[in-house]
């Protein structure tokens, strides 16, 4: 076998040089350490004549690395072996790999209209002091969902202020991100308010569609105001309807129990009775998940 340094010098002598600053900038492409040492690594698998046919290659990874652009600040140029021969690759860095990732998870576990504190949100940091049975239920549901096999009703949390129901939804939407399942939680009564905005922009039916196909969608604090009839039955009762119809799981929460809300929605903004109506969109939340009672100190208040 012949030694590097040899097949090194003899394909340097081989170069047709334009002029003496081309044959400049080579050498010193040529010593540099890293080029050296993947040589050194890679003469094996290489041609004779590599040095001499992949000079462009060689030159543009070691300028690249020397003088950084603005394409290659994302990306860190990196010698490879194709075909015999030698080529210059973009892989990113550690940067663009970090933002990626998180550009990756939030699209994976969507947030409208709630803090981004929620992302933080753990089942191993989920105290169940008084909160048991609502951990259990959300650690079988995660146990038990497979995205394309028989339907899984999500969890209805309810329960007074502060008790922990918004922190349990993250934790569910993070723990089941880790297997690939993407979810979507919103904050109802903000949703509303968009939503009621959005009619000016005549965007209003592309939000609810958004909405209502989210592989897991999460309905943060449902009952918290007073809704209109077209809020109700226009809005959430198409996406719940959807929802039932598609099988895909939804979670709740929310101060009211189950019975609390139909009550609170058989009401609406004007003060009109429409219980018929309110039984309908109940019928639809339970379909779609299980009631559970999260109880508990108010976590929010640090006495």
């Amino acid at each position: 076998m012949e030694k590097f340094g040899d097949v090194l010098a003899a394909g340097f002598q081989n170069y047709h040089f334009k002029n003496d600053n081309y044959k400049k900038l080579m050498q010193q492409a040529l010593n540099d350490p890293d080029v050296v040492s993947f040589l050194r690594q890679n003469q094996d698998k290489l041609n004779k004549d590599a040095i001499e046919v992949s000079a462009a290659a060689i030159y543009e990874y070691y300028n690249h690395k020397s003088k950084p652009n603005e394409f290659s600040k994302d990306y860190v140029p990196t010698l490879v072996v194709s075909n015999h021969y030698i080529e210059c690759a973009y892989l990113p860095n550690q940067q663009k790999i970090n933002n990626d990732r998180q550009k990756a998870y939030e699209s994976g576990f969507n947030l409208v209209a709630m803090p981004k504190d929620v992302r933080k949100a753990s089942l191993d940091s989920y105290d169940g002091d008084g909160r048991q049975e609502a951990f259990i239920a959300a650690v079988n549901f995660i146990k038990d969902y497979q995205p394309d096999g028989n339907f899984v009703p999500g969890l209805y949390l309810a329960g007074d202020f502060g008790v922990g129901k918004t922190y349990l939804l993250g934790a569910i939407a993070n723990e089941l991100y880790t297997s690939g399942v993407k979810s979507t939680m919103m904050h109802f009564p903000s949703f509303a308010v968009e939503i009621k905005n959005s009619i000016n922009d005549n965007n209003t039916l592309d939000k609810i569609n958004k909405i209502k196909v989210a592989q897991i969608l999460m309905i943060d604090d449902i009952g918290a105001d007073s809704l209109s009839s077209w809020m109700r039955d226009e809005v959430l009762g198409v996406i719940l309807q959807y929802r039932m119809q598609e099988n895909l799981p939804t979670f709740f929460s929310s101060n009211f129990s189950m019975k609390e809300l139909e009550a609170h929605l058989a009401i609406n903004s004007k003060g009109e009775q429409e219980p018929v109506k309110a039984a309908r969109i109940m019928e639809r939340v339970k379909y779609l998940s299980r009631e559970v009672i999260v109880t508990g100190r108010n976590r929010r208040n640090k006495g």
